[in-house]
């Protein structure tokens, strides 16, 4: 089972076992959302299922979100329906993709560990690593597909909600890391919310620097290295994950627990829906 990282090397051997499997590309382009369509319709790892972050992996408008924001989580039994629908059974090794540098298959990554499914992996260097290897890719539309029901388990990640962040704020117990780019953190530009600025007493570590000049993630030894950092000395296990919506913080957890620090937190709201209220406090510099 392979449940944080996957390589070309073992997801080719794992295409040859007889281990049920399902690929996941999840490509997609923050500014041009039909983008990632036109992607995956123009070449895909051969068998993969298409998981589009608006479509699948996020709820806008629906009255069971799980979360708010701009990207809000659906709720689990509508994401065990989506699921179900595709075929996917307890029994498979998801392994999910993307073109983006890990921006946004960590999306779906993290929502199945919150069905409660462990085996769910990250392809290290997406698709460009598959081709440079010679992976087989195809162009096109989903391969015929045999929906059937995936029963809901005990959640193995955890969410954190805009209540809980608001009721720990300032409190040792609670680290929050704010995986945005140093200038929105700052509060200097904010192209995508109402407001700029960051959640009083994030730290910042934007998403990119988890991966190395190749597009995969560094070394554990390094990972731990610049958490070790980052934290300098507070409790990993305090920490909670966010980003302008959900997303792009995911990076951010799955690097802390290759680095062996334990699964954080996710605050899946993240900065958009902080920032909707405007009596929660703000911070900027």
């Amino acid at each position: 089972m392979y449940s944080t990282l996957i390589s070309v090397t073992q997801l080719q051997a794992l295409m040859s076992s007889q281990q049920p499997l399902m690929v996941f590309d999840c490509s997609f382009e923050l500014m041009q959302p039909a983008a990632g369509d036109a992607q995956y319709h123009e070449n895909h790892i051969a068998g993969a299922v298409r998981a589009d972050l608006d479509r699948h992996l996020s709820a806008k408008g629906a009255a069971d979100a799980a979360s708010g924001g701009r990207h809000p989580l659906p709720s689990l039994d509508a994401f065990a329906a989506w699921l179900g629908s595709i075929g996917f059974s307890p029994d498979m090794q998801a392994v999910v993709y993307d073109r983006q540098g890990a921006n946004y298959c960590g999306r779906l990554w993290w929502m199945l560990k919150w069905a409660g499914h462990e085996a769910s992996a990250v392809l290290n260097g997406g698709l460009q690593a598959w081709i440079a290897a010679g992976g087989a890719v195809a162009s096109g539309t989903d391969s015929a597909l045999q929906p059937g029901t995936y029963p809901l388990a005990t959640p193995r990640a955890v969410l954190a909600t805009t209540e809980t962040v608001l009721n720990q704020l300032a409190r040792p117990n609670q680290i929050l890391v704010d995986a945005r780019g140093a200038p929105r953190f700052r509060g200097e530009v904010e192209p995508l919310d109402p407001v700029a600025g960051h959640i009083p007493g994030a730290l910042n570590r934007p998403f990119t620097d988890n991966l190395g000049p190749d597009g995969c993630f560094k070394p554990a030894a390094q990972l731990r290295a610049e958490f070790d950092t980052l934290l300098a000395g507070k409790d990993p296990a305090s920490v909670v994950h966010h980003c302008g919506s959900g997303v792009s913080a995911l990076p951010n957890l799955i690097a802390m627990e290759v680095a062996g620090l334990g699964r954080a937190a996710l605050y899946a709201g993240s900065w958009s829906e902080w920032c909707s209220d405007t009596g929660r406090p703000v911070a900027q510099g």
